[in-house]
């Protein structure tokens, strides 16, 4: 037992150390911004406004069930109005920023891990090194960049779609009026609701690129291991997206 605690242990201090060495290495090649400038509006395109259609077809179903459900809770107990306040605080606070990254965590993060690790088995990347290109400048930080500016914008559209379909949800199949349901919506909003909500969505993109990247520059085995990478990162990207959904959720709403 011991032995194996051992082993496990060193492991995931290996871990680790590989994830000091990326991290610091892609810190170094912010400096090569002549490289990373010009590819960045590429990945922020397939980052970003290649994930709209998916992110908007998740925002837009979870309003309406957000507007039933909160309709079916608050029957006979409380003002109808709340509905709009049960929509808007949930789609902007938690929802819209958890459910798009989870979604996201699959297409982009292992879009990233796959791609990278199919380099790495291939010795893409070393070729890119005889070539005189810096690989964490050529491929991690452009990657990384786009993730972090284009998610805080793909959810901010998500907010907009579910509280959009929520109202309509609710002044169309529930016995609630526009006036209700806008009056319960700027009821109890505050600015801090969507700064909170972006600032979750920008740290979710940096997490899901950085593991995306990592592992996928840490292939190994040929195909066998670019599956590997591209299903651990998902794996690992949506558990980290429920660890800093809780960590902002102690960090940020208590000074909130």
């Amino acid at each position: 037992m011991l032995a194996a605690i051992g082993r496990w242990a060193a492991t995931v201090l290996r871990g680790l150390g590989r994830l000091g060495l990326f991290l610091v290495d892609t810190a170094r090649g912010l400096a090569d911004y002549r490289t990373w400038t010009r590819l960045l509006p590429q990945q922020m395109r397939r980052i970003g406004v290649d994930s709209l259609p998916i992110s908007l077809f998740i925002a837009a179903f979870t309003g309406i069930v957000l507007a039933l459900l909160a309709s079916y809770v608050i029957t006979g107990a409380v003002p109808l109005y709340l509905v709009g306040t049960l929509v808007g605080k949930t789609m902007m606070m938690e929802l819209g920023p958890v459910l798009t990254a989870l979604a996201l965590a699959g297409r982009v993060g292992a879009n990233i891990a796959a791609e990278l690790g199919t380099m790495q088995v291939t010795e893409q990347v070393d070729a890119l090194e005889t070539l005189a290109y810096d690989p964490y400048s050529y491929l991690v930080v452009p990657r990384m960049l786009a993730g972090t500016i284009m998610f805080p914008i793909i959810v901010a559209f998500a907010m907009g779609t579910g509280v959009l379909t929520g109202y309509l949800a609710a002044t169309t199949l529930l016995p609630v009026t526009s006036d209700q349901f806008l009056h319960g919506l700027r009821l109890f909003f505050e600015p801090f609701d969507i700064q909170y909500g972006l600032i979750k969505a920008a740290s979710f993109g940096f997490t899901i690129t950085l593991i995306g990247s990592f592992l996928g520059l840490s292939t190994r085995g040929g195909a066998e291991g670019v599956g590997s990478a591209t299903t651990r990162t998902v794996v690992y990207s949506a558990g980290m997206i429920l660890v800093l959904d809780a960590y902002w959720a102690v960090t940020l709403l208590r000074h909130g």
